[in-house]
């Protein structure tokens, strides 16, 4: 199934944290884990709609890392696989 988001939307899938601390431990698959801040763009829309009726285009480009609010983005499933929906709003950063 293919996601064309609509307006100012962006799909995103969410990219893993590390399950390893920073001190060398591993954490087993049963500890309860954050939900992921980072993702990669899949789609986006079109852009937000002015109250002129022109398009803002969305300057996120497809295949960009981003850098995203904890909990704005909303959970989706598409054919067994979990992806974020958020507004471009929501995305904090591009990362390089």
């Amino acid at each position: 199934m293919k996601i064309k988001p609509l307006g100012d939307h962006i799909l995103i899938e969410p990219i893993s944290q590390e399950e390893k601390t920073k001190g060398g431990i591993f954490l087993p698959e049963t500890t309860e884990k954050e939900r992921p801040e980072q993702g990669k763009v899949i789609a986006v829309g079109p852009g937000r709609r002015l109250s002129s009726g022109k398009r803002l285009p969305i300057e996120i480009e497809v295949g960009a890392k981003v850098l995203f609010t904890k909990y704005a983005p909303n959970d989706i499933k598409v054919d067994d696989k979990e992806y974020l929906i958020a507004k471009e709003e929501d995305i904090l950063a591009i990362l390089e």
